[in-house]
């Protein structure tokens, strides 16, 4: 195969895999137009005209959290001014609230609690599963997870089918941030290696628990880095298959230690999010998260190879909006998120947490 962006876009075309060095190439130097072109013909082969979303809400029971990661706007130590940490009763409360909202997934992440352990949680989702049984729960990012479970004294496959047999049927994509060692000292240097939270995807995985990826993207980190996470990723998957959808995750800087580095262009997380489509071509489905996009981002993203936009949320994460985030106060009705599809050319399409079409 040649060098010029020509002959890696028709490599593409023809179902060919990106190495590392065609990525950067295609990624800094091909136009937007033909990005876009390449991630909606990938895009189509996977899922066609379709856009998938979900009747969805969040949970954050804590904000406390021993971690203090620079790029965070929702962390607060115990007793901080603007900390939360909800009772057990507080949650039931919440849950209870959506009993008749038609939700078919709860999504559970919060800071990494110094006293929450792994049976506090468990018993959690228990009870989110006897009030909600018809309701999936996807819960803890990696990080939390491997807190968690250390301090249970088990191994990861032991605290994962503890959790797993508490009613825990997927793990959202959260904790990944940048997988290259020397960003991650300067942004996260506490939350642990890119290692060990492949370790954790890997064993859910093998044990049958649907995972998301993610990556934060557009602060320190440069193009190469970007490509090494996502490859990494790709290599993952791979050997297990476990992951349903990766999520480039935008970096927004209000209230938080890393705010003087801005925050990166429209431009380039339409060419993040097509990169992402071409580079994974064994990740079925690319998330333009709208709560952290805002939603006109979130319609364009549609036609750089996004097929999925999460979904209803019900005004219940607060992560991005205390970030600074366009949405305040984050939520999506079925219409509005039809009328987005169909402006983009596209057929919204309700799934379940695990892309099971609904309806």
């Amino acid at each position: 195969m040649g060098h010029t962006i020509e002959d890696i876009g028709q490599h593409v075309r023809g179902g060919g895999r990106l190495t590392a060095e065609d990525a950067r190439l295609l990624w800094e130097k091909a136009p937007l137009w033909m990005l876009g072109e390449l991630a909606s013909e990938r895009k189509r082969r996977v899922s066609g005209d379709k856009v998938y979303y979900n009747r969805n809400f969040h949970i954050e029971p804590t904000n406390v959290c021993l971690f203090e990661c620079r790029f965070c706007s929702y962390r607060r130590a115990a007793g901080e001014e603007g900390a939360w940490d909800y009772s057990m009763e507080e949650i039931m409360r919440m849950v209870e609230a959506r009993r008749e909202s038609g939700a078919t997934e709860v999504h559970i992440v919060g800071g990494v609690h110094p006293t929450h352990d792994l049976y506090y949680y468990a018993e959690m989702i228990r009870r989110i599963k006897q009030t909600l049984p018809e309701v999936c729960i996807k819960a803890f990012t990696a990080v939390e997870l491997r807190y968690m479970i250390q301090r249970a004294g088990l191994t990861i496959e032991e605290g994962l089918r503890l959790l797993k047999e508490a009613g825990m049927e997927a793990i959202p994509g959260g904790g990944a941030e940048i997988f290259a060692p020397e960003i991650r000292t300067k942004i996260c240097p506490q939350k642990g290696t890119a290692e060990e939270w492949l370790a954790m995807h890997d064993a859910a995985h093998r044990m049958g628990i649907g995972t998301n990826a993610t990556m934060l993207y557009g602060h320190i980190e440069r193009i190469e880095h970007r490509i090494d996470h996502i490859l990494r990723l790709r290599e993952q998957q791979d050997k297990t298959g476990g992951f349903d959808a990766f999520i480039p995750l935008k970096f927004r800087a209000a209230h938080n230690a890393m705010s003087e580095v801005g925050e990166t262009s429209i431009i380039d997380d339409l060419r993040t999010l097509a990169m992402s489509r071409l580079l994974l071509d064994n990740v079925p489905h690319i998330k333009a998260y709208w709560v952290m996009y805002g939603k006109q981002t979130a319609e364009l993203a549609l036609s750089f190879g996004a097929d999925d936009i999460d979904g209803t949320i019900d005004d219940s994460t607060k992560i991005y909006s205390m970030a600074g985030a366009d949405d305040r106060r984050p939520t999506m009705s079925i219409e509005e998120i039809e009328r987005m599809c169909a402006a983009a050319g596209m057929r919204a399409v309700e799934r379940d947490t695990h892309y099971n079409e609904i309806g």
